[in-house]
């Protein structure tokens, strides 16, 4: 995951636009808020990225805990949401010290594909730990093996023709082939992994878990799952 973290702790162009960019966030904040039972949530946004739209979950909760492992990102986060009182800013290290049976619900989106399989059962193991019996753990966004890059493509230009941002998303899936994103995905590729499986997976980490109807984000080709303790 090294070498994805790193990349996006610099300055990348992974987003089309900025109107991508601020969509994108809008569109995740939303789906988390959906999975929010009650305004005294504790929860938890595994590897979250810029978060930009943190501050609408954090209204719909108790306190939202933004855990990023990119330092640059982080200390953006930090400065970003400094005056909200109900958002705090961890490493991923961080979270370790945590107490158990803390949170309310966990979200992991869009994560797990940057993860080899045993940083992956890693990261469960500790959101089990921190995660209460009754709580939830969202993990979204996975990619499945039998859907491949054209698919990807398609999801952006449905999303870009439907918010208005279609030229710049064309622009920007030549700017991505030529990117340093496009060497590095093809130089250390992409987790993905079927429905059982990851159900399998989840499962041995002790988790109960079942696919969500729709995904969160704007591609409907992948999935989310939403898994709690097994009881």
């Amino acid at each position: 995951m090294d070498e994805w973290i790193d990349y996006y702790d610099s300055t990348h162009t992974i987003y089309a636009s900025r109107l991508h960019r601020d969509l994108h966030f809008e569109g995740i904040a939303r789906d988390i808020i959906g999975y929010i039972r009650s305004p005294d949530a504790v929860v938890l946004d595994y590897a979250c990225g810029e978060a930009l739209s943190a501050a609408k979950v954090a209204d719909a909760c108790a306190r939202l805990y933004l855990a990023e492992p990119a330092p640059g990102v982080r200390g953006r986060l930090a400065s970003r949401f400094a005056p909200n009182a109900k958002i705090s800013v961890r490493s991923l290290d961080d979270l370790q010290q945590m107490e158990g049976n803390s949170l309310d619900l966990v979200v992991m989106n869009s994560v797990a594909q940057y993860m080899t399989p045993q940083e992956l059962d890693s990261a469960f193991e500790v959101i089990h730990r921190l995660l209460k019996p009754s709580g939830r753990f969202v993990l979204g966004d996975i990619l499945r093996p039998e859907v491949g890059m054209i698919r990807d493509v398609l999801a952006l230009l449905h999303f870009g023709a439907t918010h208005g941002f279609l030229r710049d998303a064309l622009v920007g899936l030549v700017s991505t082939a030529l990117s340093d994103y496009r060497q590095l995905r093809n130089k250390v590729g992409l987790q993905r992994y079927g429905e059982a499986e990851m159900i399998t997976k989840l499962d041995k980490a002790g988790f109960s878990a079942t696919r969500a109807p729709r995904n969160i984000g704007h591609n409907p080709w992948r999935m989310t799952f939403v898994a709690q303790h097994r009881s």
